[in-house]
C-alpha cells in the first residue's frame, strides 16, 4: 500500500484523498537539517506514537506506542542518538514528543534518514496533526480524523511516496 504526497498539498491512499501541509520551503530531494523542506522519495513507515490523555489508541497494523512526558526525538546532528527517540531532558538538541500544542498527539515516523542516520541530512520527519494546514518544518501534517482513517488503511509494509 502506498501513501502518495504531492507538492500541491494532497495525500492519497487507495481511493481517499486528503488535504495536507508540507514543509515551508516545499519538497526537496537533498534535504538538510533545518532547511524547512520535506524530503522527496519513497520511504517506509515507522512506529506510531499517540497521547493517551488526548486521543484514543489508533486502530492500525503498525506498532503503536504511548507518548510519555520523558519522550523526545534527537535532532542534534553531532550526537550519536541523532534522529532517534530519546529520553528527555537531555544534554543534546531534541524535540519533545509530549507537547503543549496538539501537533504530536498522534504521529507516524517517516523512515527518512533513520537507519544509519547521516549527520545534518535531516531528522524528526513525521506524519502528524495540524489544525490549520500551516506549513511545517519538514513534516507532513493532516487533520486528526484523516490520520485515524489513514492509520486504519495502512499495512505493515506500507510506504510513503513524496513527490
Amino acid at each position: 500500500m502506498l501513501l502518495e504526497v504531492k507538492n500541491k498539498g494532497t495525500l492519497t491512499i487507495d481511493d481517499f484523498t486528503f488535504k495536507c501541509c508540507i514543509g515551508k520551503k516545499g519538497i526537496k530531494r537533498f534535504k538538510n537539517e533545518g532547511d524547512l523542506c520535506t524530503p522527496k522519495g519513497i520511504f517506509t513507515l515507522g512506529n506510531v506514537y499517540y497521547r493517551p490523555d488526548r486521543c484514543i489508541k489508533p486502530d492500525t497494523k503498525l506498532k503503536v506506542f504511548k507518548i510519555k512526558k520523558n519522550m523526545g526525538w534527537c535532532d542534534d546532528p553531532k550526537d550519536k542518538s541523532y534522529n532517534k527517540e530519546i529520553k528527555v531532558p537531555a544534554k543534546k538538541k531534541y524535540e519533545k514528543l509530549f507537547r503543549k500544542n496538539k501537533n504530536y498527539d498522534i504521529l507516524i515516523v517517516i523512515n527518512y534518514n533513520t537507519k544509519n542516520p547521516k549527520p545534518f541530512k535531516g531528522s524528526a520527519i513525521f506524519l502528524h496533526l495540524t489544525k490549520n494546514y500551516s506549513k511545517t518544518r519538514g513534516c507532513i501534517a493532516v487533520k486528526k480524523n484523516d490520520l485515524y482513517i489513514i492509520l486504519k488503511l495502512l499495512k505493515k509494509n506500507s510506504k510513503i511516496k513524496i513527490t
